[in-house]
């Protein structure tokens, strides 16, 4: 059987409960936008909306998956990374950090955290790992980063390397100090030889703009789209791995890639290496 260890996989009456669904859902709405099926009306409406005031936004979530899966590969090929601890998971598609890790190197121990009702009704979907590996989810809270990496050492050996992914996630801190903090807490608790990957979507045309406003107008939990510069502040201190903090479409795109053309989206990201 796989080794894979729930730390709570709720499906409940009261856990179906929590799941509001009157209002848009940041995970089911990117989960629309990525061509997923964990979504509802209230979900799609404000996505078709926003698709109508920034189609881009389209490019921007599947670029932003694609990255992942290219951070993974490299972190988890060039780089020789068994550990990885995402956080903010989001609802589970295709190529999930454990899909992408353990094709490479099928012993990598994944953790998955998130504190949504929405993703941990899903959670079971993401608990399955190649025999040799691991995977973990926690229902825990990125504002409590020592609490999140207290549980992840159930599953991962926190005196080797491990990859933190917080991808697309930030955005939801609306203080940038308390998000760099956030952050700062999280790597200091990892030791030297971890990276940190993070991605998010940027202020950088009026129609990302237009379209944060939409979203943030909708009901759902605010998404505050940051200048290039601010997301390149959460790499302070880290070695930044070429080529440094740019559009998600541009990290170290490969021939084949099914993205075809390299196209510049609001979205940028990067990889970077504790000393």
């Amino acid at each position: 059987m796989p080794d894979s260890v729930p730390r709570t996989t709720d499906d409940s009456p009261a856990a179906a409960a929590r799941v509001d669904t009157s209002k848009p859902h940041s995970a089911r709405f990117w989960n629309y936008f990525v061509g997923g099926k964990d979504n509802y009306e209230v979900d799609r409406e404000i996505g078709d909306r926003i698709k109508e005031i920034f189609p881009g936004l389209v490019d921007v979530a599947v670029g932003s998956r694609r990255f992942l899966g290219r951070a993974v590969r490299h972190l988890a090929g060039d780089r020789g990374i068994r550990q990885f601890l995402d956080i903010g998971t989001g609802l589970p598609t295709a190529d999930n950090t454990h899909d992408v890790a353990q094709r490479v190197a099928p012993d990598a121990r994944i953790v998955y955290v998130d504190n949504d009702p929405v993703v941990l009704a899903h959670a079971h979907a993401l608990l399955t790992s190649a025999p040799e590996g691991r995977t973990a989810y926690l229902d825990a809270d990125l504002y409590d980063p020592e609490a999140v990496l207290a549980a992840a050492a159930d599953t991962l050996d926190l005196s080797r390397p491990v990859a933190l992914m917080i991808l697309n996630t930030l955005g939801h801190v609306a203080d940038l100090e308390q998000a760099r903090d956030l952050v700062r807490r999280l790597m200091a608790g990892l030791p030297s030889g971890s990276h940190l990957v993070i991605s998010d979507s940027t202020a950088t045309s009026e129609g990302m703009i237009a379209a944060s406003e939409a979203y943030n107008a909708s009901g759902a939990v605010p998404y505050h789209v940051r200048e290039v510069e601010e997301i390149a502040g959460f790499f302070d201190g880290l070695e930044l791995v070429d080529p440094g903090v740019v559009p998600v479409t541009r990290w170290r795109p490969q021939p084949g890639d099914p993205a075809g053309p390299v196209v510049h989206v609001d979205a940028y990201g990067g990889v970077g290496r504790k000393p």
